[in-house]
């Protein structure tokens, strides 16, 4: 037979034809082929690698005990690739000694595995010498012995030897170096290894870097920093707030992890990147600011949870709550328009947003046939933008606006309105469309009242520009008053010629001489109605005075547009500078007022302090509104300045029989100010009867002490010492005290211990002779003040009959002034003043003095209603000065301007000072100036007792074994003093 080794497929049909083994036999075989050339080639590489893993189980000693990871991260790098490369080489350089497995190696390393005797596997492979019959059928014959005795083939384990190929022993040291290493690691091995072979990753036991993170409220929401844990935290705060994040003492760039609704979106790069977090964050970058420095500055939009994360570690994690910014909500209140008469448009308002209203305003488009089919096909439609003025940034804002209108071409038409409310955000939310009317002027000049007719029909489309001039030059072909003024004539011809003038091109210019044309006709129609009512001098006064009027306006318009800067001294001085010109112009108009009143023969009288009054309360006018833009408080100017233009009105449109109701209404005010001057004298002299009564009283309770000093004396009850003061207080009890000083004691006050007698006090109800100073004992000796009292009493009964007298006199003639009857407080106390007389009469002080408190309140409730009635019935349509009235757009009495109280003059500036005035708002000084109604100052002796009074109690509250509740109640009561 000769040898060979053959393929498996050979083998396969070789032993198949002769039926000698079964047909698996062949796939087991090449199995075990395969496996053994594995096997044989990792026994020939095992040389070789054995070198590179001793370098990788050194390297992963270092990374456990941290020393790759201390390197900068270039270095790192740099020794990473220096070893890659190095057991690259060494690869490269043992692997091409390696010799692949042969064929005879392989069957012969199955052979082996498996168990094989007498190397089966060469047998098969082999043939018989020589063919023939004889031969073919015993070869047949001895392979299939063979092969039924050939069982599982196997390759075998790779055979690596250490100790073999190990010539220095280091595995005896890297292996136990290895375990040690995992132990000392612990938990936090695998993320070292990470690290160790990951430059750029810190190991999970390496110092946090120094986190700081704070948000910052929008300029819309303004409001102290949320400082965050550098670790964990939540916040709630406003849309478009802003992340500040600050990392210090971290070598690689930090990354922010957003998470929205569930999802996440890295920041990569340092950024906030992806969908999600674009949605929910506005762009930012950690940006360096030196080694180991970053920050970076991310703007909110929306709730999520962000995760500061760097070189493979988590820092913190905060959970963020955006409350969104929602557009204002605003809407109309009722009674917008204005009512028939009013030349003020009234524009209610409400509106509300949660960081505060910025800027407000409405806007009108004008009501007319075809409105909407012009708006679709894209016609231009004029809006009237009317701004109302906002104080600052309020979170609600309601009020009413009573903005000019009169001037507008569409004064007095139907238009339809929309509020539009600004916030401080710049988000913007609108109202539903109402519709009103606007406020338009009265005019009583017939050629005036044509020319605005004219101009409203052009403005509002109902006549084209070429009638319109046809109809102002028929105008001026008539006598009055064009043919005597050659400025009217020709400001009409010249709004009559941008009319007709057919060489404007058709669109804007066309619109823009249109709107000039109107502007002239409004002042041609002052100027007619101005004319005809005070003549040339008072017209020009009144367009000075509306030229002085503008000028402030638009300085206050000004100085609010530039917020805070609008408060610098050059705008306060510009300010200030209009506003004395436009008192000037006023009071030019007032004299050219009086001057038409003169040729009227409604000359207003001659009163005392009137032009003084309303000069003075002119410049208060004035100087609230400078005070008011000074402070910034602009809606509160513009207020001022619309009072202003409201009393010009009137000025303007006042006729004789206003001027007649003018001087009518100074007369009365000029009553009026000499009844409150009587009332005032009644109430001190009131004032002087009541302190009468209370000395009486006084000197009758000094005198029953003293004499109930000397009967203790008398009685041996105080010893050899003097009836002094000291001793008069040391012997009463601490509730009697009290009652002396006006206060109540508790019901639970102990009975004072040093003293057990009865309480010898005068009540306010005693009788005449104990009110009077006579003695429990000693009643047939009467006080030495006696007969004294007896006739100040009869005095003093005599006076309060007097003035109970002229208070019936005062209400009657307040009856006839106002035509309303007497204040109920009057009455009142006229009542009290009849208890008075009685108690007089029945010598009783207490009585009387209780009495005089009651008739000093009535007559203060009498005088506060006297007022009132005065300030309801002031004002009116003859209201023209700012002494006597102010008013609204409609001619009626102004809220809180000046003069609408009946109170003037140095009364009500007397009422108005703060000073002389003890801390309970109460008038101080002795006697009967200054006196109020419900309280009584005591005199100088008083006084003195009083803190005679408070010095025993203090020394009581000192000595600890008086009862604890005493003490605690002069505790509570001695504290505040």
């Amino acid at each position: 037979m000769t040898g060979g080794t053959a393929s498996p497929q050979e083998m396969a049909g070789q032993m198949a034809g002769q039926g000698a083994v079964p047909a698996s036999f062949p796939a087991r075989l090449a199995a075990a082929r395969h496996r053994a050339r594995a096997v044989l080639w990792i026994e020939a590489a095992w040389p070789v690698l054995l070198p590179v893993l001793g370098g990788v189980l050194a390297y992963m000693i270092a990374g456990l005990l941290g020393l790759p990871q201390g390197l900068p991260d270039g270095w790192h790098v740099l020794l990473l690739l220096v070893l890659a490369g190095a057991a690259a080489a060494w690869l490269a350089w043992r692997g091409r000694r390696i010799v692949p497995p042969a064929a005879r190696g392989i069957d012969r390393r199955i052979e082996l595995a498996s168990g094989l005797a007498h190397r089966p596997l060469q047998a098969l492979s082999d043939h018989p010498a020589e063919a023939g019959a004889g031969q073919a059928a015993l070869w047949a014959q001895h392979l299939r012995r063979t092969g039924q005795a050939i069982g599982r083939l196997r390759a075998g384990w790779p055979r690596l030897s250490v100790a073999a190929h190990d010539r220095w022993r280091l595995g005896m040291i890297l292996v136990p170096g290895l375990l040690a290493a995992l132990l000392w690691a612990g938990g936090d091995a695998p993320g070292r290894l990470a690290a160790a072979f990951w430059p750029g990753l810190d190991d999970p036991g390496a110092p946090r870097p120094h986190i700081q993170a704070w948000i910052t409220m929008p300029s819309y929401a303004p409001g102290a920093p949320v400082f965050l844990d550098d670790r964990a935290g939540t916040a709630v705060v406003p849309e478009g707030a802003v992340l500040s994040i600050s990392v210090t003492d971290l070598r690689g760039r930090p990354s922010l992890r957003v998470a929205a609704d569930g999802e996440g979106a890295a920041a990569r790069g340092g950024a906030v990147a992806g969908a999600v977090a674009g949605a929910v964050t506005g762009p930012g970058r950690f940006r360096p600011l030196g080694p180991g420095s970053w920050s970076a500055d991310i703007k909110l939009l929306g709730s999520a949870s962000l995760t500061l994360r760097g070189r493979g570690r988590s820092f913190s994690r905060w959970n963020v709550t955006i409350l969104p910014d929602a557009a204002p909500a605003v809407s109309w209140r009722a009674g917008a328009g204005s009512m028939p008469g009013e030349w003020r448009t009234r524009l209610p308002y409400s509106a509300r947003q949660a960081y505060g209203i910025a800027t407000l305003r409405a806007e009108l488009h004008l009501i007319r046939p075809g409105r909407e089919q012009a708006r679709g096909q894209g016609e231009a439609e004029r809006v009237l933008s009317v701004p109302i003025p906002v104080d600052g940034r309020p979170k609600e804002v309601t009020g009413t606006a009573l903005p000019d209108l009169s001037a507008d071409p569409w004064a007095g038409e139907e238009v339809a309105g929309r509020l539009v409310a600004t916030s401080a955000s710049g988000r913007e939310g609108r109202s539903d469309e109402i519709r009103f009317r606007l406020g338009a002027r009265l005019f009583r000049n017939p050629m005036a009242r044509a020319v605005l007719d004219v101009r409203r029909r052009v403005a509002v489309g109902r006549e084209s520009r070429f009638t319109a001039a046809s109809d102002l030059l028929a105008l001026g072909e008539t006598p009055d008053p064009f043919a005597h003024d050659a400025g009217m004539l020709l400001n009409l011809t010249s709004a009559a010629a941008l009319l007709e003038s057919r060489d404007v091109e058709a669109g804007a210019a066309t619109a823009r001489a249109v709107d000039q044309a109107l502007a002239r006709l409004w002042y041609l129609a002052l100027d007619i109605e101005d004319s005809a009512q005070g003549g040339r001098a008072g017209a020009q006064a009144a367009l000075d005075v509306r030229a002085a009027q503008e000028a402030v306006a638009a300085q206050l318009n000004h100085m609010r547009a530039l917020g805070a800067q609008g408060q610098s001294p050059a705008e306060q001085a510009e300010l200030q500078r209009r506003v004395e010109a436009l008192r000037q112009a006023i009071m030019r108009r007032m004299q050219a007022l009086t001057q038409q009143a003169v040729r009227s023969h409604t000359a207003i009288p001659a009163l005392p302090g009137l032009a003084q009054d309303g000069d003075k309360a002119l410049s208060h006018m004035m100087q609230q509104m400078q005070d008011a833009a000074r402070n910034g408080r602009s809606a509160e100017a513009m207020q001022a300045l619309q009072q202003m233009e409201d009393m010009l009105e009137r000025m303007r449109s006042a006729t004789p029989q206003d001027l007649a109701a003018m001087a009518r209404q100074m007369q009365a005010r000029q009553q009026a100010q000499e009844q409150q001057q009587a009332l005032q004298d009644l109430i001190r002299r009131q004032s002087g009867l009541l302190d009468h009564s209370q000395s009486r009283l006084d000197r009758a309770r000094r005198a029953q002490e003293r004499a109930e000093e000397a009967r203790r004396a008398a009685q041996g009850a105080q010893g050899d010492r003097a009836p002094d003061t000291d001793r008069d207080l040391a012997s009463m009890p601490t509730a009697e005290l009290l009652r002396q000083l006006g206060l109540k004691p508790p019901p639970d006050m102990p009975p004072d211990e040093t003293d057990g007698q009865e309480d010898h006090r005068t009540p306010q109800g005693a009788d005449s002779r104990e009110a009077d100073g006579k003695s429990d004992g000693t009643g047939d000796q009467p006080a030495p003040h006696d007969a004294a009292d007896g006739e100040a009493r009869h005095q003093d009964r005599a006076v309060q009959h007097a003035l109970d007298r002229a208070l019936d006199q005062l209400g009657s003639e307040f009856k006839d002034l106002t035509g309303k009857g007497a204040p109920g407080g009057f009455s009142d106390a006229r009542g009290a003043m009849k208890a008075a007389r009685s108690a007089l009469s029945a010598g009783s002080d207490a009585d009387a003095a209780d009495a005089q408190r009651k008739a000093l309140a009535d007559l203060q409730k009498g005088a506060q209603q006297m007022r009132q009635a005065m300030k309801g019935s002031g004002g009116g349509a003859g209201s023209l000065l700012p002494a006597i009235g102010g008013g609204s757009g409609a001619g009626g009495p102004g809220d809180g301007s000046p003069g609408d109280g009946g109170q003037s003059g140095d009364d009500a500036q007397a009422d108005d000072r703060g000073g002389d005035r003890d801390p309970l708002g109460r008038r101080t000084g002795e006697g009967k100036d200054g006196l109020d109604a419900d309280t009584h100052v005591p005199d100088t002796m008083s006084r003195e007792r009083a803190r005679d009074i408070e010095q025993e109690l203090r020394r009581r509250d000192s000595d600890r074994t008086r009862p604890r509740e005493e003490l605690d109640y002069l505790d509570r009561l001695l504290k505040s003093f």
